[in-house]
């Protein structure tokens, strides 16, 4: 299928395109890697009339680090698996990205395009739930407002930007020492049918902190807090993974489609959450 005709704008700065935005309204749609965006519209799914292209905007290039990892919004998938800053100092992020959809999804499609479709089976969010990451979004020159990913992310397709706003930066906290951190993923077809990443901040091999992230088997990515519960305060190198596992299954509320159903999903949650815990512990101290 073909796309209806359509205008193509291309900002120079996040000013001029939350003018744009504004000026075009309702028939205008953001445009930055187009994996997704791009999908939907030739299914005749959208009715924009103008894309406004973010890719060339400065202030949303780049990753850098000042203590956190500053990621702009613009940045490829391909871009973070390869960066030797990440892959020196945030290694489980490369990681996650290096199993992003295939290489080319990978090489076009961006961290914040990712985050702002926010199509409950993917991985980026989850990973970043996990890690406490946050997001930036600005709208003209105005001061950029951040917020967590939980915040961020509201539902399928759902997030907190308001018009004319943008993500303009990803922020991943740098980790301290005895932190460690895993992601796993099953899919069954080109999206994933679940995603967990958890982080264990383990200091003098007892688990002082926990954060289990489940996603893709959800409306949107969850915490488990009654995992976490169960993991606080143990040895790291006794933790019950699978009651752990049998909690975030418990605690989810699954959605029922084409990869399964409730009580399947369940099992995955089950299965991968334990799995995702052990790779963690396994991580040399």
């Amino acid at each position: 299928m073909t796309l209806p005709p359509f205008e193509l704008h291309r900002p120079s700065s996040v000013a001029e395109a939350s003018e744009l935005l504004d000026r075009l309204g309702d028939e205008a749609a953001v445009y930055c890697g187009g994996t997704e965006l791009l999908l939907v519209a030739k299914l005749g799914f959208t009715d924009f009339k103008a894309l406004v292209d973010v890719k060339g905007i400065p202030e949303l290039s780049g990753v850098s680090a000042n203590g956190e990892l500053l990621i702009g919004g613009a940045v490829t998938h391909r871009e973070l698996e390869r960066s030797e800053l990440v892959l020196s100092h945030w290694p489980a992020l490369a990681a996650m990205e290096r199993h992003v959809g295939n290489l080319r999804v990978r090489n076009t499609g961006t961290i914040g395009g990712n985050l702002c479709f926010a199509d409950p089976h993917s991985d980026p969010a989850t990973f970043l739930l996990a890690v406490g990451g946050r997001v930036t979004l600005q709208r003209g020159d105005a001061p950029g407002r951040r917020l967590t990913i939980d915040e961020f992310v509201r539902g399928p397709y759902l997030t907190a930007l308001e018009p004319g706003e943008l993500l303009v930066s990803v922020h991943v906290p740098r980790l301290a020492d005895g932190v460690r951190v895993a992601h796993r993923k099953v899919s069954f077809r080109e999206r994933p049918a679940i995603t967990v990443a958890v982080r264990l901040d383990v200091r003098e091999g007892v688990v002082e902190e926990a954060r289990v992230a489940v996603g893709s088997v959800n409306v949107r990515p969850v915490v488990a807090l009654s995992a976490e519960e169960i993991l606080r305060g143990s040895d790291v190198g006794s933790l019950d993974v699978a009651a752990a596992g049998e909690a975030a299954a418990t605690e989810v509320e699954p959605v029922e489609d084409l990869n399964g159903s409730i009580e399947y999903k369940r099992q995955l949650v089950r299965v991968v959450t334990a799995r995702t815990l052990a790779a963690a512990v396994s991580q040399a101290p």
